[in-house]
């Protein structure tokens, strides 16, 4: 392959394989200005939309939470086992008695 032929075909494959990965920017000013505003506007919808769903999930299981120990009777609340109790160990371990 001759040099003129090898630099046609590298340049046929860059400009084939690179196309796709760099989208080109307009070169009008305003559509420029226009586009970048909807890039931040989308990114801020984006977030504010993620703030609200958050604070949405973290009240909906307060409101869980909530509504399931309403429905609990007052001595399951309880945490406190009475009972007499003493430690069952086996005999090969040190602090076992």
């Amino acid at each position: 392959m001759s040099r003129s032929q090898y630099s046609r075909l590298y340049r046929f494959r860059s400009a084939l394989f690179s196309a796709p990965r760099r989208p080109r920017r307009p070169r009008h000013p305003l559509l420029r200005l226009a586009l970048g505003v909807v890039g931040i506007g989308l990114l801020l919808a984006l977030l504010f939309v993620g703030v609200f769903v958050g604070a949405a999930m973290l009240a909906g299981g307060l409101l869980w939470r909530l509504w399931a120990r309403r429905n609990t009777p007052v001595v399951a609340r309880n945490r406190d086992i009475n009972g007499d109790f003493r430690v069952v160990g086996k005999a090969q371990l040190p602090m076992a008695h």
